[in-house]
């Protein structure tokens, strides 16, 4: 019997080339374990259908026959399974080496090093530094004026490319005074790479081109004590994942490199999304949030959250149909939707919003939906504020969302 072809990664990043003159289906490793980039050209990109874990190559020659028109299609087809193999982009011995080596290097390395530092935002402090000056500084006409600075609990800020989301990292950083900076930033991170129902830790520094932070290894062993099943420690999605990185640089650029921070990756909770109830259905979830609110008590007035959430994910790169653009026509009603969960947001009501993430098993694919329910559950703040509302083309079919808030705290201890 002739064995099937191993099957591709699950998690790749699939997407239409977005390369002038290189047209087709470009491939790429979001956990980086192989650092390369495919784009597979239009006549090659029925053949991924046979990696599925039941084809063989037999199947794979027939479907090569078919497209060319000619017999001779062995250096070809060979071509195309050790290409994909080397890369990383099978689940074979090859892609399982390159995992265990990662994740092996991830563990032993004393700092989380900085992963999108030069693509994301500038890798030279200077040039970073300047960037993030225009950015931040100043003030403009239709700003939100944020809650006052000892009322301030909780900010929550994009994850998406600075250079698209800047107005609305700008509304939610310009809410933090200097007298924060002495604050442990507790950063409750989107983990778009980590499975559902758990939450990923590390002791690791993060370093920035800006320089190295501190953490709360105190809180950091606490949660890995009491958290259950569900925390991850030393979770290697830390190592490939924006949306801390993103945050921790724009705090660096307000209160110093060498600010304190308890890093949570958080994985959707895609149970209670897809089959109804209550995040805390799930025993193991429920577990990490007690922790997580017990920390958020004791600690009250050492802590700062810090939100790293994207909002809605619509059009052609997210799976719909729909080519979308912002502000227009789909995303108008898209729009009208994230409000109605924002303003149970800042209305701090936890089981509001889920109801409406829940309603159709979320179409709008809000990415940030762990974390700020998370948030909720755990630090009860009082309420919030809309500070700045945004849609970005993040290429030219697809659009995502996102908001800068504030949240105030709750001025005595105690549940209200």
């Amino acid at each position: 019997m002739v064995p099937p072809l191993p099957p591709l990664r699950a998690g790749l990043d699939i997407m239409p080339s977005p390369v002038p003159g290189r047209p087709g289906l470009l491939i790429r490793d979001p956990f980086r374990y192989a650092d390369s980039t495919l784009i597979v050209p239009p006549p090659l990109v029925p053949c991924l259908a046979c990696f599925d874990g039941e084809r063989t190559e037999l199947d794979l020659r027939e479907l090569l026959v078919r497209s060319t028109g000619s017999l001779q299609v062995g250096d070809m087809l060979r071509h195309l399974v050790d290409t994909l193999s080397s890369g990383g982009f099978l689940e074979d011995e090859v892609s399982g080496r390159l995992r265990e080596q990662r994740h092996s290097a991830f563990a032993e390395a004393e700092m989380r090093e900085p992963s999108h530092a030069g693509s994301a935002y500038p890798a030279e402090p200077g040039p970073l530094r300047a960037v993030l000056s225009r950015q931040l500084d100043g003030t403009r006409a239709d700003d939100v004026e944020p809650p006052p600075a000892d009322d301030i609990l909780a900010i929550a800020a994009p994850h998406v490319s600075p250079e698209g989301g800047w107005a609305c990292y700008r509304a939610a950083y310009r809410a933090l005074r200097p007298e924060h900076a002495s604050r442990t930033f507790l950063i409750l991170g989107t983990s778009h790479f980590g499975p559902p129902e758990s939450f990923g830790l590390t002791r690791k520094p993060f370093l920035t081109p800006l320089g190295a932070t501190r953490v709360a290894a105190d809180l950091i062993e606490r949660l890995a004590e009491t958290g259950g099943p569900a925390a991850r420690m030393e979770d290697y999605c830390h190592s490939v994942e924006h949306s801390i990185e993103f945050q921790v640089v724009f705090l660096q650029y307000l209160f110093g490199h060498d600010i304190t921070i308890l890093p949570i990756l958080c994985g959707p909770f895609a149970r209670s999304t897809e089959e109804g109830g209550p995040p805390e259905g799930d025993p193991h979830l429920a577990r990490f949030l007690e922790a997580l609110g017990e920390i958020a008590e004791r600690e009250r007035g050492r802590l700062l959250w810090v939100l790293g959430i994207d909002m809605a994910h619509m059009g052609r790169r997210y799976g719909d149909g729909l080519c979308a653009r912002a502000g227009q026509a789909e995303m108008a009603v898209v729009a009208r939707r994230d409000t109605q969960r924002i303003e149970r947001l800042t209305e701090a009501d936890a089981e509001g919003f889920w109801s409406l993430i829940q309603e159709e098993a979320d179409p709008l694919k809000w990415c940030g939906s762990s974390p700020l329910y998370a948030f909720l559950r755990a630090a009860r703040p009082t309420g919030g504020k809309l500070l700045r509302y945004q849609q970005w083309n993040i290429d030219e079919e697809s659009v995502v969302s996102f908001a800068g808030l504030a949240f105030s705290r709750r001025s005595t201890p105690g549940p209200e």
